[in-house]
C-alpha cells in the first residue's frame, strides 16, 4: 500500500496520526482478509478531523465495494 498524506496546513503529529490510523485500519480489515494487491491511497483534508470509526466505514465501504468475497 502507497500512502499519501499531505500537509493541508496540518501538524506533523496530525499527519503521522492520520498515516498511523490508516496502515492500521489497512492492516486489521483488508490485509488480512484480500489477496495481495498494490493500492496508493490519498488522504483527504476531511480525514483530519475523522474519528477511527469513521475512517473504519469508509474503508470497509470501499473494500465492499471494489473486492469481491471469496
Amino acid at each position: 500500500m502507497g500512502l499519501i498524506v499531505p500537509r493541508f496546513q496540518a501538524t506533523a503529529v496530525a499527519r503521522n496520526r492520520l498515516r498511523r490510523r490508516l496502515k492500521e485500519l489497512w492492516r486489521r480489515e483488508v490485509q488480512a482478509a484480500q489477496p495481495a494487491f498494490d493500492l496508493l491511497v490519498r488522504a483527504r483534508r476531511e480525514a483530519y478531523g475523522a474519528s477511527y470509526a469513521a475512517l473504519r466505514a469508509e474503508l470497509q465501504g470501499w473494500r465492499d465495494a471494489t473486492c469481491p468475497v471469496g
